[in-house]
């Protein structure tokens, strides 16, 4: 039996075309799921959309459309852009589902039966954007804390989640469970900011708007996004609190929710306490990932500096883009994103030390020996240190995946083709192939850097899907073993330039 892994991304909301900053989320969910695969665990990957919500009824009204006609376009048009990123996941959901909807309603009743959802009454400060309410002290500037913009006082009848109930309890569980949120920096920010200074009751109702998952007891109050959005992590795999399925009880607790760092409180604070309001066990760790912002700042349609997934992809290719993403954004800083810098990575590292090693290597082997090598085994010191290298490059890997340093374990794997290539001067097979004396010395060299790129290919397969099976399938193998095999047969294939340089002047 394979290991489980469930890794989750937050559902994308539907106001809109999902910017490259959103489609960061799921394509570094995408390789720690890809990566996990790799390493033979049974991977579940969940993503998808959160459809409900007054800001979704304002933009279909606007639209002329009905809120269901909305969100099924731009639900469409998120997995689409999710494909193009060539994004693995299992299952893609919707908050629209019929399924969800009705587990949604039978969990609201079963926590207002325990008394852990009451009726009452709201008074709030309300930004639409972020269907969320403020107090006073909370705003900046008089306006909304997470967005910047406007707040408007509502009152209306609410049912309302005893979340101070659960306060002491999220507390112990956090300092007694160090690796739940990540990174370091923001679990101190959650207690101390949030939990400590007194968790107020959680509004989960709301009678101004219609588009949503209806109280079924109470059918004039619409269930409030968070209690409708946070519990899909469940609803999609089984959960159901008559009566769970078996894929429920094999996938949960969730190993992974892969969230913005903007969106964490409510995925280490709320989420908690409906789950031990459900009696379920919490997810085994939150990781609020940095954001992906342009030079001038934080994307936004009013700057116009708004950049979109598939518009990157049409100009740059699918890896290319991928590589930018999962490289050039830190573990717990935001990363910068810019064309310049963008053309730098792929001419200095896609081109220069990926490409070439791989395509000089089979052009030489091609030339020299017609394609076909086998380990000649003549051996000197030099080729210690590169299978040594190779040999070391899973642990090495397996430690920054673990601690979800994404870019650094690909800098794991550049250090090896970096070193392939020194290895290439150090040895100049051109020299060795004058030589007919040298001709074994040739081919096991050639090998040493074929068995190098085969193992660099197929740790680079989570990040680079697309480059990784091009360069398997040039060496013709489909060998996916971790270390430096000695005794393989090659028939290589033909040379096939895996990116193209792109010069900056144009």
């Amino acid at each position: 039996m394979k290991e489980k892994y469930y890794i989750s991304t937050a559902i994308a909301y539907t106001s809109g075309k999902p910017h490259i900053g959103n489609t960061y989320e799921v394509v570094l969910a995408d390789s720690i799921a890809r990566y996990k695969r790799l390493k033979g665990f049974d991977v579940y990957f969940q993503t998808g959309t959160d459809e409900h919500g007054e800001k979704i009824e304002i933009k279909a009204r606007e639209a002329g459309i009905t809120p269901k006609e909305y969100v099924d376009k731009v639900a469409s048009e998120i997995k689409n852009i999710w494909d193009i990123m060539n994004t693995s996941y299992d299952k893609f959901v919707r908050t629209t589902d019929e399924n969800h909807e009705r587990i949604v309603q039978k969990i609201f009743k079963k926590m207002y039966d325990q008394d852990d959802i009451y009726l009452g009454e709201y008074k709030g400060l309300y930004c639409v954007p972020c269907e969320s309410f403020w107090t006073e002290s909370q705003l900046v500037n008089s306006k909304c804390p997470d967005c910047g913009r406007d707040v408007e006082e509502k009152v209306e009848e609410a049912y309302f989640f005893r979340l101070s109930k659960y306060q002491d309890r999220l507390i112990k569980y956090i300092e007694n469970h160090p690796e739940f949120i990540q990174p370091e920096s923001r679990k101190n920010e959650m207690i101390n900011n949030f939990i400590k200074p007194g968790l107020q009751d959680l509004c989960v109702s709301r009678t101004s708007f219609d588009w949503g998952i209806s109280v079924n007891f109470d059918l004039k109050h619409i269930i409030y996004v968070w209690l409708d959005a946070l519990t899909n992590y469940i609803t999609n795999i089984g959960y159901d609190p008559d009566g769970s399925s078996e894929e429920f009880e094999s996938c949960w607790p969730a190993d992974l929710h892969l969230i913005g760092k903007d969106i964490i409180r409510f995925h280490t604070i709320y989420w908690p306490c409906f789950l031990m309001s459900l009696d379920l066990p919490l997810p085994k760790q939150v990781f609020g990932h940095p954001w992906l912002l342009m030079a001038d700042g934080k994307m936004s349609k009013s700057k116009g500096n708004v950049i979109y997934a598939d518009d990157l992809v049409q100009k740059y290719g699918v890896d290319a883009v991928r590589y930018y993403l999962l490289h050039e954004i830190p573990f717990s800083n935001d990363g910068v994103l810019s064309n310049d810098l963008l053309v730098e990575r792929i001419n200095g590292d896609l081109v220069n030390i990926l490409g070439n090693l791989v395509n000089r290597t089979i052009a030489m082997a091609k030339k020299y020996f017609e394609g076909n090598l086998t380990n000649k085994k003549v051996n000197e010191d030099v080729d210690h240190e590169l299978i040594v290298m190779v040999n070391d490059l899973e642990d090495k890997i397996e430690k920054k995946m673990n601690s979800l340093e994404i870019g650094a374990a690909i800098d794991e794997i550049f250090e090896v083709l970096r070193r392939s290539n020194k290895y290439i001067d150090e040895t100049t097979p051109w020299v060795l192939a004058k030589d007919e004396t040298k001709l074994e010395r040739l081919e096991t060299v050639l090998y040493n850097l074929i068995e190098s790129i085969r193992v660099c290919a197929v740790f680079l397969e989570p990040f680079l899907p697309d480059t990784s099976n091009n360069i398997l399938e040039q060496i013709n193998t489909d060998n996916n073993s971790f270390e430096f095999n000695k005794n393989v047969i090659y028939k290589l294939n033909t040379p096939v330039i895996l990116f193209q340089r792109i010069e900056v002047s144009k």
